[in-house]
């Protein structure tokens, strides 16, 4: 299985498993997040749980070899892993950090990733670490996909927790509701092209902000 996640579901979508055809987003995710902190109060990592929808996650896991059908374990999932961490990369991991204010740099993935398979769901499990740890007053992470290709959502009872980080304060904001008008502007765009028009994906970001004493 090559490619990113946007060539996949975009095939997913053209060979019309998926319904509507022409609609964005063509990728669902929901996750949970750790901040990860040092003994010194400065951030390390972002560590990342993703799962996929059941449709995404049964076209990804199509054809794989397994010993046990409709199972699969870490060693058997570890070549598509691999090829969507790498694809990740292209688009930042969707992932972006700011430390009072100012933009800091997270690296490639640490690579003790894996996924996981089960209830039919793909679970991408993979650590971000900052290029330098960090220790800021406030902190905050946003996850979006910029062209709104793909969808994220937090877990509803357990989005982001902090780890190592306890006189700090964690919170949680979700993106807006989409107007009328943008949804059905968003839904014009074919499924074998990227929203390059409307880039605001920025506006319905998944945050986490992290104040510290």
């Amino acid at each position: 299985m090559t490619g990113s996640f946007r060539a996949i579901a975009a095939f997913f979508l053209g060979l019309a498993i998926v319904a509507p055809a022409h609609a964005h987003p063509h990728v669902w995710v929901t996750m949970h997040t750790d901040l990860v902190y040092a003994p010194d109060g400065s951030i390390t990592g972002i560590r990342h749980a993703w799962s996929f929808d059941d449709m995404f996650s049964t076209f990804a896991t199509q054809g794989l070899d397994s010993k046990e059908k409709g199972k699969f374990t870490r060693e058997e999932l570890a070549p598509l892993a691999k090829v969507n961490v790498e694809s990740l990369k292209e688009f930042d991991y969707f992932t972006y950090a700011t430390a009072d204010g100012k933009k800091t740099e997270l690296t490639d993935p640490a690579p003790d990733y894996w996924l996981d398979y089960k209830d039919q769901v793909l679970t991408l499990n993979f650590t971000l670490p900052f290029k330098k740890p960090v220790k800021a007053k406030e902190l905050k992470i946003e996850i979006y996909d910029p062209t709104i290709f793909v969808d994220f959502s937090f877990e509803k009872t357990n989005p982001a927790k902090l780890v190592g980080a306890p006189k700090c304060k964690l919170d949680v904001h979700l993106p807006r509701e989409m107007t009328f008008a943008e949804g059905k502007k968003l839904s014009e765009i074919p499924a074998d092209q990227k929203n390059t028009t409307m880039a605001w994906g920025a506006q319905f970001a998944n945050k986490l902000v992290v104040t510290c004493p």
